[in-house]
């Protein structure tokens, strides 16, 4: 038995009403170009790009909080409470003064909101801005704009403030870079470059909480040094004194290195031990700016390596190979720069599907239009190195590697398959 179908329109209806002028077309997904692929594996390493101005909004926004319940909390239990209690005697002489107080502490935190406000602003502006350069990924001058991030970025890791500021200004970008972020680190890292431990403190006290959940250790290792530097001035009675205030809490998590570093109250900061003698190095200062730079990337969601190394190793994998560590190198390759071999390192060598012939002598590629020549020592060379050989030397042609000399017509042509 014949049944009869009706003909099924494109938005799924089967009566063949049209559809309504609002209703979207249907679109038929396209698969997406190779451009499109290696731009989204691109952006896989811009996660730091929105991730660092939200952990700074994040982060302000905790601390406008925390001003507000500590303002609120003094205004409730010191002045109205103080008000209430005392209603009754209470003269309007001193029901003026209290008023004028209360008055006072309430402009104090409508200021310190105002400014937390701008403060919440401005970053929220740099989030937006961040999303929208992302949202125009690859049209115009978006690859410059994202070179010069990485290079301010680079600039700032190597402390290089100022050319930093320069070039983000220059540029125009600076919402799309995170220079007050690094400013702010900048501070602690100059002081425990001179030996202070007072301004990484507070910065461990501001981010308590979150160092405390990713089980930071760099409070203690602070804490230790601290201990270490009264040592180190003989001041062994408030070594004790601050060893049980500040050290003691950290025993149940830490004793083997509480009990090595109090011994030495008894080593001394003269000892040949090298066990206790490295504790007084200085480089114990090196170690704490680099434990705090760890702890701040990881703190802002930030990579540990600059992004330029990490796109100069992606360009590097495909050129290191063996040839390139030899002392005949061409100074054409990056690789024969003693930076970009140290940074390509840690790389493994390039996969070659398909050998590449490069003359000994030109260090030119040998194919099809300049084929390589055999010589009777069985050494190989490009046709056009050997022809201007053979012009200069009256058709003689001299191996550089072994000195061994023949005619130019005693060559026999090699075929690349």
């Amino acid at each position: 038995m014949d049944m009869a179908v009706d003909p099924v329109v494109p938005n799924g209806r089967s009566d063949g009403v049209d559809p309504p002028d609002s209703a979207p077309a249907a679109i038929t997904p396209q698969p997406p170009n190779r451009m499109n692929s290696q731009l989204a594996e691109s952006l896989k390493l811009e996660h730091q790009l929105l991730r660092v101005p939200l952990e700074h909004l994040k982060k302000t926004m905790r601390s406008n909080h925390r001003t507000v319940e500590k303002e609120v909390t003094f205004v409730l239990s010191n002045v109205v409470a103080e008000a209430a209690s005392s209603q009754q005697d209470i003269s309007k002489e001193a029901a003026v003064d209290h008023l004028s107080s209360l008055v006072s502490r309430l402009q104090g935190l409508k200021r310190k909101l105002e400014e937390g406000s701008k403060q919440e602003g401005l970053q929220v502006q740099r989030c937006r801005a961040r999303l929208d350069h992302l949202d125009v990924a690859s049209v115009g001058d978006w690859g410059d704009t994202r070179l010069k991030r990485i290079l301010v970025d680079y600039l700032l890791r190597l402390s290089y403030y100022d050319s930093a500021i320069k070039l983000a200004q220059i540029s125009g970008i600076q919402d799309l870079v995170d220079i007050d972020v690094f400013i702010d680190a900048k501070k602690v890292i100059d002081a425990l470059q001179n030996k202070e431990v007072g301004p990484a403190l507070a910065w461990c006290a501001e981010n308590k909480s979150r160092l405390k959940k990713s089980k930071s250790k760099f409070e203690f290792q602070l804490r230790l040094q601290e201990f270490i530097e009264l040592v180190r001035a003989d001041n062994n009675l408030r070594a004790i004194t601050y060893a049980r205030k500040y050290l003691a809490p950290w025993g149940a998590t830490h004793m083997k290195e509480l009990q090595r570093v109090m011994a030495t109250l008894a080593f001394k900061s003269n000892t040949e031990c090298l066990t206790y003698k490295v504790l007084f190095e200085p480089k114990q200062w090196d170690h704490l700016v680099e434990l705090f730079r760890q702890e701040f990337c990881k703190l802002y969601g930030m990579i540990l390596e600059p992004l330029l190394h990490i796109f100069l190793q992606a360009g590097l994998s495909a050129l290191k190979t063996p040839f390139c560590y030899e002392e005949d190198c061409t100074k054409d390759d990056p690789l024969s720069q003693e930076s970009f071999r140290k940074l390509a390192l840690p790389l493994p060598f390039s996969k070659q599907h398909h050998s590449k012939l490069v003359c000994y002598i030109t260090k030119e590629l040998m194919d099809t239009e300049n084929p390589p020549l055999v010589l009777p020592n069985g050494y190989v060379y490009s046709t056009k190195a050997l022809e201007d050989m053979a012009k200069k030397n009256d058709g003689k042609i001299t191996c550089p590697r072994t000195g061994y000399v023949c005619n130019f017509t005693d060559l026999v042509k090699a075929y690349i398959s």
